[in-house]
């Protein structure tokens, strides 16, 4: 039997896997989820607050580095921590230690002869004061992996402004609820409410994994291959079907 690829990843908040505990809040990791194979298996390794640096500091690329195998995919996703100045345990510069970081990613995947996929990071949900979303998000960190992605040879998918052209065509009454901005009251979890335009909720990773999926489509040959239906409508890649728009 056909040893089926498994998908890896690495990343921050807005990837990791959230349970009962921080419910609803959920990341790109479980909103990808329905747009792959049944039969696709997914090692979700992202930890919230970390950076390129802090997840390599902390030796968390050796358990996925002593997992990959031939065939597998390493999916890269940072960006938001690594742009934290005020933090020297996170920080990195973009066009220095973010990108040498990210190269110690993709060495890893293909020392294995695995697949590193680079993904630029999801878009903050944050306006100026005249109501325009903020042009400014993550700008060096997305161009920086861009053009790690083209001198290493590594294919990328540019959610981040993917994710930014979906939010600025999205009235904002209608994105508030794809991220954890929570009314008092309205969740257990969180009984004094949370304003987060960060964080997903379930219906923000669906609709930002369905983007993710469109990329996966758009990349072509084992990438498509990995997505459940990639001859869906391009709503259902938007995450509209299962957030239930």
């Amino acid at each position: 039997m056909e040893k089926l690829p498994r998908v890896f990843w690495a990343g921050d908040s807005t990837v990791a896997y959230n349970g009962a505990a921080t419910y609803p809040q959920a990341g790109l990791g479980q909103g990808i989820r329905p747009f792959l194979r049944e039969e696709i298996e997914i090692e979700n390794h992202a930890v919230n607050g970390r950076s390129t640096k802090s997840f390599l500091d902390e030796g968390r690329l050796k358990p996925i580095y002593d997992h990959l195998s031939e065939g597998d995919f390493l999916w890269i996703q940072f960006g938001h921590n690594d742009e934290k100045q005020e933090d020297p345990s996170r920080f990195t510069t973009p066009y220095g230690a973010y990108q040498e970081n990210l190269g110690q990613f993709i060495l890893a995947a293909r020392d294995k002869k695995a697949r590193p996929l680079l993904i630029t990071p999801l878009y903050r949900r944050r306006f100026r004061e005249d109501g325009a979303l903020d042009p400014s998000m993550h700008r060096e960190y997305r161009l920086a992996m861009m053009q790690t992605a083209r001198d290493l040879q590594v294919p990328c998918v540019d959610l981040c402004e993917a994710s930014r052209s979906l939010l600025e065509r999205t009235p904002p009454e209608e994105s508030a609820h794809w991220f954890m901005n929570l009314e008092k009251g309205a969740f257990p979890n969180y009984p004094d409410g949370k304003q987060d335009n960060t964080h997903l909720q379930q219906q923000g990773a669906a609709v930002f994994g369905g983007l993710l999926a469109a990329g996966l489509r758009a990349l072509g040959g084992v990438y498509r291959d990995l997505l459940a239906d990639p001859d869906a409508p391009d709503d259902s890649f938007r995450g509209k079907i299962i957030a239930g728009k």
